[in-house]
């Protein structure tokens, strides 16, 4: 990274940088993943790209794209190193929270850093408490205004490869605050102990916060997110539906390709290609149908945030967090099936590990586990036959 970024201008433009860039990451994905090499030069062009600042605000130089276009970005960037793809979906997310809670100062400060291709990462997740949202992570007031934070970060996605690393934590009121700490602030150390068996050059490993200072200026009220409609919990499940919607595109692609090229027909079929077998035809189409309906309801959903955020109420932001769980829970079917079903359409030469094509499956299983989708298809149920809105806790 150079410590400057292109300026993506608009919409078409951020598709179009996505587009190839996801062309140049797809060629050495397998290898990546089979070897665990951290992708390092790959987010150094992700940074100067300039696609990490298409949601800055205009007014401080950013392409403020729509929620339609950033899903599209992730699922090129998916379908072509899923691992890749998910790095920065916390980037995006806690730019969002900048713009919905920071104060003039923060926006101004951030905006810029993120213009020129800083990266945020995450300290969120927190193992062995009673549930994802038992936050045990501290901020101490100090007297001066500033404060010390102190706790222990697991599952934190993007966090070894950032400048900056949102952390979310609990003020001496028991609120929610997410701190924005320097990558390489004293007291901050993060461990590469990611060993995941999908996802595997996310570095989502740990972070460990020991008497961190922390600016008044760096801390984020985020729990004031939550006292109104709100499209957090939206947009980053969004993110994460066209991750696992690129996931499936990339197996379905690989799939295609590997039968053309490589499959033998079975020898009962009396064919000369695996490529015209009607029940090979049939498998593929029924595969192409899930993906293409996950891809459909995920283009859905980001019109309706978008929608929303044009006109935020109780009623819009329930549509929108709905019609998102439902993409969610179509693209985590269809990304696990496709992953799955590779095997079965392309045969036993598809199981070679030297091929690595069970990436897409690995990916797909690891990614899908962020969380249930059982939940969100109680709360697609509750919505429709009760008109009950889903909650706000921003997992929605």
């Amino acid at each position: 990274m150079t410590g400057t970024a292109h300026v993506i201008a608009d919409d078409a433009e951020a598709l179009a940088v996505a587009a190839e860039l996801a062309a140049e990451f797809r060629t050495g994905a397998a290898r990546r993943d089979a070897e665990r090499r951290l992708p390092r030069p790959e987010l150094d062009r992700l940074s100067d790209s300039g696609l990490l600042g298409i949601t800055v605000p205009r007014e401080h130089g950013g392409a403020e794209v729509s929620a339609e276009t950033l899903a599209g970005v992730f699922r090129l960037l998916a379908a072509a190193d899923a691992s890749l793809a998910q790095i920065p979906q916390s980037h995006f997310v806690y730019v969002a929270v900048l713009r919905r809670q920071g104060d003039a100062e923060q926006r101004k400060f951030f905006f810029q850093e993120v213009m020129a291709g800083r990266r945020l990462g995450n300290a969120q997740s927190e193992a062995g408490t009673k549930h994802v949202q038992d936050i045990r992570a501290r901020l101490v007031p100090q007297p001066d205004g500033s404060h010390v934070l102190e706790g222990t970060k697991h599952y934190s996605t993007g966090a070894l490869f950032a400048d900056w690393i949102p952390v979310l934590a609990r003020g001496a009121d028991e609120e929610l605050y997410v701190a924005y700490v320097p990558r390489h602030a004293p007291g901050v150390t993060v461990v590469d102990d990611w060993d995941g068996m999908g996802q595997r050059t996310t570095a989502s490993g740990t972070v460990r916060l020991e008497s961190v200072l922390v600016p008044r200026d760096r801390v984020v009220p985020h729990h004031l997110t939550f006292r109104g409609p709100q499209l957090h919990g939206a947009l980053a499940q969004l993110l994460h539906a066209a991750i696992d919607t690129g996931i499936a595109e990339g197996a379905l692609a690989e799939a295609v390709e590997f039968v053309r090229v490589k499959s033998r027909p079975w020898f009962e079929s009396g064919l000369k290609t695996a490529a015209e077998d009607p029940l090979l035809i049939q498998q593929f189409g029924e595969l192409a149908l899930a993906v293409r309906a996950a891809g459909a309801l995920l283009s859905e959903a980001a019109r309706t945030v978008d929608a929303a955020a044009g006109d935020l109420t109780d009623d819009s932001a329930a549509a929108a967090s709905i019609a998102v769980a439902a993409a969610k829970v179509q693209a985590a079917r269809a990304a696990v099936d496709a992953g799955s079903a590779l095997f079965e359409a392309a045969g036993t030469r598809a199981a070679l590990n030297g091929l690595n094509l069970h990436r897409h499956w690995r990916d797909a299983r690891t990614h899908t586990l962020h969380d249930p989708v059982r939940w969100k298809v109680q709360h697609i149920g509750r919505y429709v036959l009760n008109g009950t809105r889903p909650p706000r806790h921003g997992l929605l």
